[in-house]
């Protein structure tokens, strides 16, 4: 059902409500209205990277390892696979007279916020610290849960508008300021791009104010989202967010209040209670009735879009479509594509030959929870990095294991002594040939500050090293003087430079959903050559960054960093050799025209080596002569791509109109003054990855 039809049925809904029946469809939990035939209803749901937190279904990577994939088509396919799942259940859920929270089609995701501190909690539901990778895998996903049929097949929502990375500890009191060409280069274009070439259904407003004003009531809602870009969905709060206006924020002073002025600026739906007040506002005269009906037509509008009231082509759908082979098999291929390799002296893959023991130690060596970060849904059945890596060495190797600490806790054992596993892992260490170290973090040590959705409480890290234990059962593995391969399961950006001074190889392995266990043994063993590149800088150090409160962003992510990294945004190893012959222009016809419609590349790459070969090709771009231009160089295309093993392939790659684009001062868009380079190759055309690749980028002159 189109838009304009879904409208004219919702406001014929609506006109027939009274005010109050009409105010109670704008909270998150709505209430039936028997008379018209309206079923009650949750708005809540989410699937960041799977349908979660309302039983089975396929759990995909968390989200930064999804963005460490650098490739759009598998979001649209993982996008895809989570709506089917979702229409499902849902179809499942009603037939069963079951409306309650995570059970409707209004699903709040993607979380297209940008990753700017490796402190923040929450950047590991994020695609990284590019605005132009976060844009182009949340269109893609947005496209796939969404759909194209006659109904939408799910309504996906994208969030946290608009300048939000925490700290988690005050984002409910936190104002967030930032230049007008921070806001327009960085903090809002993946927004713009979800509302302008995805058509999200739904943006979600953050918890904090920006510029002064709060998210959830920013003159930004009508000014830039609807007014500006076109936007015709519904805006929602996040939960809870309104109430803090009164008790945090302190731009109000009673519940009405709030309420009254989120309406007012253009949010339409509340996770919360803070619109339970609204006939109060409304009595007082703090809103208007036609205001209250706007928000409702808008809100039922998309309930039409779905076909909550009528049979859709999706109602067939039954738990025979969720967590089905092929669901899972995408999974694994999301999990496959999302390992860095960060480091490899060749130990690499690992011989079966040449090795008889090895083992396999860490916390997070056999922990499920290691395999899902936050948001998650309920798998039938995990594979963890010990198991993965058993089932790929064959029976002709042994593995030993020990946890060898606990993933935070000194003594997580009241009897016994502090770190008292640590002696069982250096005799499995002595007795192996190989020692695979499966360290991190979990849900528990990072995410979303603790609230009512979140069990867990977790926030912030406080900085980029690992926890004490973990640390101590590092020593351990690196004076048992065997060659030491480093699996680092984790959301976020970790302390690697002992790691990366005395291990043999490092992979970083993220969250990596239900099947990422076989995806870490695959590697380890050569049966997956490893392609996910680093959606995020790993710095070698946090005191080089700006306080995590400064949203300026000097200083910050790979754009503007000013110093060398440990591992730089856009880097990963692969098996083999690969390299780029040759690179031209083949769709120019001048300037006017590269800034109208981009530019399309021809490249040719091939594959000196042995093995088949998965890889990203990676465009930067830099105004040489312009002032507005980044600090470094900027990301404006790439494609994964893949070679057979000696062959020679060429390939396209278009560059888009945005790449000539800069913002200025004030906040404004203009064309690049004189000369912009374009840098073609397989990471970032820095010092740093030359150093790790011994590969220059191809510098093409526009």
């Amino acid at each position: 059902m189109n838009r304009s039809d879904a409208k004219d049925k919702a406001k014929k809904l609506v006109s027939q409500m009274t005010v109050e029946e009409v105010s109670s469809q704008l909270r998150f939990d709505s209430p039936a209205i028997r008379r018209l035939g309206v079923p009650e209803y949750n708005w809540w749901n989410e699937c960041l990277h799977g349908v979660a937190r309302a039983g089975t279904a396929t759990v995909f990577p968390q989200a930064i390892g999804l963005g460490a994939s650098f490739d759009a088509e598998l979001m649209s396919e993982v996008g895809d696979c989570i709506s089917t799942e979702a229409r499902a259940k849902y179809n499942e859920y009603i037939r069963n007279n079951d409306n309650d929270i995570y059970k409707g089609l209004t699903f709040w995701a993607p979380n297209v916020n940008l990753f700017r501190d490796p402190r923040w909690g929450r950047g590991q539901e994020t695609y990284g610290e590019d605005p132009y990778l976060i844009s182009r895998l949340a269109v893609s996903f947005i496209k796939g849960l969404q759909g194209d049929g006659e109904h939408m097949k799910i309504a996906a929502c994208a969030k946290h508008f608009a300048v939000h990375s925490g700290p988690e500890s005050l984002r409910h009191g936190f104002n967030a300021i930032c230049s007008l060409k921070d806001l327009r280069q960085t903090y809002i274009p993946a927004f713009e791009a979800c509302v302008k070439e995805a058509d999200v259904e739904a943006v979600m407003g953050a918890y904090n104010r920006t510029n002064d004003e709060p998210c959830c009531a920013h003159s930004y809602i009508k000014d830039i989202i609807r007014d500006e870009w076109g936007f015709e969905g519904h805006f929602v709060s996040d939960c809870w967010a309104i109430r803090d206006f009164h008790e945090h924020h302190k731009i109000t002073n009673k519940p009405e209040e709030s309420a009254a002025l989120a309406l007012n600026k253009g949010c339409d739906l509340n996770c919360g209670c803070t619109y339970a007040y609204i006939m109060k506002a409304f009595n007082k005269g703090l809103v208007s009735e036609d205001v209250i009906r706007e928000s409702a037509v808008r809100l039922f509008t998309t309930r039409y879009m779905l076909g909550m009231f009528e049979d859709t082509e999706y109602d067939n759908l039954n738990y025979l479509d969720v967590e089905t082979k092929e669901h899972v098999a995408l999974s694994k291929k999301a999990a496959d594509e999302s390992i860095v390799l960060l480091k490899n002296d060749g130990i690499l893959p690992i011989s079966r030959e040449k090795t008889k023991v090895i083992s396999v130690i860490g916390p997070n060596a056999d922990s499920r929870r290691a395999l899902m970060g936050n948001y998650y849904g309920t798998a039938s059945e995990y594979i963890t990095a010990i198991e993965g890596i058993r089932a790929a060495a064959g029976d002709d190797i042994r593995i030993l294991y020990s946890e060898g600490c606990d993933l935070g806790r000194e003594k997580p054992d009241f009897l016994s002594r502090e770190y008292n596993r640590l002696a069982e892992a250096r005799a499995v260490m002595e007795r192996s040939d190989v020692v695979i170290l499966c360290i991190g973090l979990d849900e528990t040590l990072e995410g979303e500050e603790g609230d009512e959705g979140n069990q867990f409480a977790s926030g912030d890290k406080p900085d980029m090293s690992f926890p004490k234990p973990q640390q101590k059962l590092i020593d351990c593995a690196i004076q048992s003087g065997k060659p030491l391969v480093v699996v680092v399961m984790a959301g976020s950006a970790m302390d690697l430079n002992l790691l990366s001074e005395h291990s043999s190889a490092i992979m970083q392995a993220w969250y990596p959903g239900e099947c990422g266990g076989s995806s870490i043994g695959d590697v380890i063993f050569g049966n997956v050559n490893p392609s996910g590149k680093l959606p995020v800088t790993i710095y070698k150090s946090i005191e080089s960054l700006p306080d995590f409160t400064d949203y300026s962003m000097k200083g910050r992510t790979y754009r503007f960093l000013e110093q060398d990294p440990l591992y730089p945004f856009g880097f990963g190893l692969t098996y083999g050799d690969i390299r780029i012959e040759s690179v031209k222009a083949v769709s120019s016809s001048g300037r006017s025209d590269v800034i109208e419609n981009g530019i399309k590349l021809s490249v040719t790459v091939t594959n000196k080596s042995d093995c088949d070969i998965s890889e990203v090709l990676q465009v930067y771009a830099k105004a040489i002569d312009d002032k507005d231009e980044v600090l470094n160089s900027r990301l404006v295309a790439f494609r994964r791509i893949k070679l057979e093993a000696g062959s020679e392939c060429e390939f396209t790659i278009d560059v888009p109109s945005g790449a000539f684009i800069l913002v200025d001062d004030a906040g404004k868009m203009k064309p690049a003054d004189g000369t912009v380079e374009l840098y073609v190759g397989f990471g970032q055309p820095d010092k740093r990855t030359y150093e790790l690749t011994n590969k220059h980028s191809i510098t093409i002159p526009v």
